[in-house]
Order: C-alpha cells, then structure tokens, then sequence
C-alpha cells in the first residue's frame, strides 16, 4: 500500500513562495488504479516525483509497503526507484541510436540482468503495447507515440508493484490510449500491483477504480466508480485548457 500523510513540498522562485504539494493525504491499496486530474501547475508531477523519492517532502510522510521514504539513503532511493517503481516519465527519456528492445531492457540491465535474459523479458511487454513489428527500430525512426509506447515497456518490463504514469497516453490516439489504461488496470487488478495515473483524459480516467482532482497542490475530491465526467473533474479538464490557451 501507498499512503501519503499531509505531504508538502514548496519551491521559492524570486520572492515568491510556489505551493506544488500543500497538506496532500491519499492512500492508494495494492491492487488499485487511481487518477489524478489537475491543471497545469497544481502539483501532479512534483507528486509523483516525491513517490518516487526522487524529491524529499519538506513536511509529512510518504510511505510504500510500510517504509517510510524520506528516510532512506541515496543507495536505498535508487534500489527502491529501479527494483520496486515503474515510471512512466511523459518526456520518454529513451537512449538514441539504440533499438527500442535495448531501450525497453535498460533497467533491467541497470537491475542486474544478463542482456539475453534482460531482452526477453521486455519482448513481450513491447508486444503488449503494439511494437511487435517496429522493436528493432531506433528512437529517431519512431513516432512520438510508439516511442511513448517504450517508455511503457520499459517501466512495465520489471513488472513492478508500484507504478507511477505522468500523462502515459499523451501522445496516443483514442484506440492505443485505451489499449494502455486498460492494460495498467489489468496490472493492478492481476498482480495486485499500486498505480497512480496522471491524465487529462476522462475516457481513460473512466478506466480507473478512483478519481481525485488536484489543484494549486491540494487534493480538492476523491470518487469512487460512477461517471468520470461529473461535474467537478469536467471543470478542472476546463480550466487547464483555458490555462493554456493563454
């Protein structure tokens, strides 16, 4: 289980004081697929970035499977990152003039793994994502979204318990987006594995077995089941996109 306990974590730019997470409190149970809407700015990749311990809160305690994170040491946070975490990073970050397959099978290697037994474990995650046919081919012969598609392999290659997706499906047509959210929910239902999804995507947030809304780093509404396009989700979606068509 995740569980986050008035969670804070403020940034100062010049004079003024940036509230990304402010008092956060949220438990996600092992076997859960939970969506977090927010306009841009609320805080929904700094808090991602702090489950990840890849950030330290400035105040409360965020803890997976009974530790604590802020309390582990860099080696501890790069274990805990590479063997028990699954991120799937919006901007790729994929090795150039290397195969998708090698890109798919690096943190398996940094993981220890052999490149044979690396290679074939993230052969059928590519599959599932619809790369069967294009493994072979470099970053810069992909599409955005088949190269977003192995960042997905490769998150999900190690089949970790914990996931984390920063707009996974950003760059994926309606059909691929669907195929990815509800093969995550599968992740979580099947192997009983925490995963946190951010999107602006209601169809894909309708996946989910809960929705919160985010906004100015305070969690404003939790829902379980119903409708994903209640009214107060659809605002916050709204608000975004006047936020940047500004």
């Amino acid at each position: 289980m995740l569980e986050l306990e008035r969670v804070v974590k403020h940034y100062h730019e010049a004079e003024e004081e940036v509230r990304a997470v402010d008092g956060v409190s949220l438990k996600i149970e092992s076997g859960e697929l939970v969506a977090l809407y927010g306009p841009s700015g609320s805080g929904k990749t700094t808090l991602l970035l702090l489950i990840a311990a890849l950030l330290k809160p400035d105040e409360g305690v965020i803890r997976y499977a009974g530790r604590d994170l802020s309390s582990l040491s860099q080696r501890e946070a790069s274990e805990y990152l590479l063997h028990d975490v699954g991120f799937i990073f919006q901007n790729f970050h994929l090795m150039p003039k290397v195969s998708a397959l090698e890109n798919a099978a690096r943190k398996l290697l940094l993981g220890g793994s052999g490149m044979r037994q690396a290679q074939a474990r993230a052969i059928p995650w590519l599959e599932r994502v619809g790369l069967g046919d294009r493994m072979r081919h470099a970053p810069e012969k992909l599409s955005g979204g088949e190269r977003q598609r192995v960042a997905i392999a490769r998150a999900l290659a190690g089949e970790p318990d914990l996931i984390l997706a920063d707009e996974p499906t950003g760059n994926l047509d309606s059909a691929r987006s669907r195929e990815i959210i509800e093969l995550l929910h599968t992740i979580a239902h099947e192997r009983g594995a925490c995963v946190l999804l951010v999107t602006h995507d209601e169809d894909a947030a309708a996946i989910a077995d809960r929705r919160c809304v985010l906004r100015d780093g305070r969690l404003l509404e939790s829902s379980t089941g119903g409708d994903a396009r209640e009214p107060s989700a659809s605002a916050v979606v709204a608000g975004e996109d006047r936020v940047e068509a500004s």
